[in-house]
């Protein structure tokens, strides 16, 4: 999920082990602890993109780093501050590191919560950033804030946070079934043979989903919102695998691909060869689209391979804000 609302869950987290003994300082620390994991971005600066990639969500999300730097951070900080033992605030930051990874698994990107096993999960069922998860959340952990430390009206600020966010998960938890199911009726109705399906959220929201369904030569996209009163229409997209030719026996061709988990397809430019993964949608509600969220551009010059990113549009990513919320009114 983004950095706010990791920090609002974070800060809650902290609030609910440690606030009745050390007031405001414990939702600080939490907000903290909410952050670090996601430092592994700077990975970007000092590796490759297909490494960087890999490492995106890895060790620093996972149980083992919430273990080993939660007895680390634990022992620093009951140096620091003995209104709490160790063992509280081992059990402080353990819950505040695990807890981060928990929220990204249910994100498409997913994370490696069982690192260094070779499985990363992703439910899927919400956007990076979701206003609906993240402001009520952040609304209650303020009102939690301006109570006085230890008093009922505090704690039960929070924990209707921490619930109300909860419960609203659980929710795109059934609006992912939900739609589910009607994308694969709506393959049925259509005979449409296919191998695969995932589904996912669109930007922001939970109202509108998208499927990506894979068949033999090509991956079809469809979408569909809560509101819509026609069928589900699908659109092609040729895989278009053979276009890489010899890059495919590439070490890190071979790499991305195994990110992408399979779903991605080639497309041949004017500049290169760009490999376009599908798990993330595309920077339009036009299926039709060619511009998917994440394009890499692959380029072979000697013996080198390099993997580099397409960079965003930020104009395309306003347009795609304007355009979703009048097809989330329905088809």
């Amino acid at each position: 999920m983004d950095s706010i609302t990791q920090i609002v869950l974070g800060a809650a987290v902290g609030e609910a082990v440690l606030g009745k003994k050390i007031g405001n300082k414990a939702m600080v620390l939490g907000a903290i602890a909410g952050t670090i994991p996601d430092l592994d971005v700077i990975a970007n600066y000092f590796t490759d993109t297909v490494s960087a990639l890999e490492i995106h969500r890895g060790f620093t999300h996972s149980i083992v780093f919430a273990v080993i730097f939660g007895l680390f951070f634990g022992w620093l900080l009951s140096l620091w501050d003995k209104r709490a033992s160790l063992k509280q605030w081992s059990w402080f930051w353990f819950l505040c590191f695990v807890t981060h990874p928990l929220l990204d698994a249910h994100t498409t990107w997913g994370t490696q919560l069982f690192w260094p096993f070779d499985l990363r999960l992703a439910y899927k069922n919400i956007f990076v950033i979701d206003p609906l998860y993240t402001l009520p959340f952040l609304g209650f952990l303020i009102l939690a804030m301006f109570q006085k430390r230890g008093s009922v009206k505090r704690r039960r600020f929070n924990n209707l946070g921490l619930i109300v966010s909860s419960g609203y998960m659980l929710l795109t938890l059934i609006f992912k079934g939900i739609t589910y199911q009607k994308f694969v009726n709506a393959l049925a109705e259509q005979k449409i043979d296919y191998l695969a399906i995932e589904t996912k959220p669109s930007p922001m929201n939970t109202i509108m989903w998208t499927a990506n369904v894979e068949t033999e030569d090509a991956f079809l996209i469809g979408d569909y919102s809560f509101f819509d009163s026609k069928p589900i229409q699908f659109f092609s997209h040729p895989k278009n695998h053979q276009a890489l030719g010899d890059l495919r026996e590439e070490d890190k061709v071979q790499r991305l691909i195994k990110i992408t988990k399979g779903w991605y397809t080639i497309s041949e430019r004017e500049d290169g060869i760009y490999l376009n993964d599908l798990r993330f949608g595309m920077m339009s509600v036009d299926s039709n689209s060619e511009k998917f969220a994440f394009s890499f551009l692959i380029e072979k010059t000697g013996n080198e391979v390099t993997v580099t990113e397409e960079e965003k549009n930020t104009r395309e990513a306003g347009k795609l804000l304007s355009a979703l919320w009048e097809r989330i009114k329905g088809n």
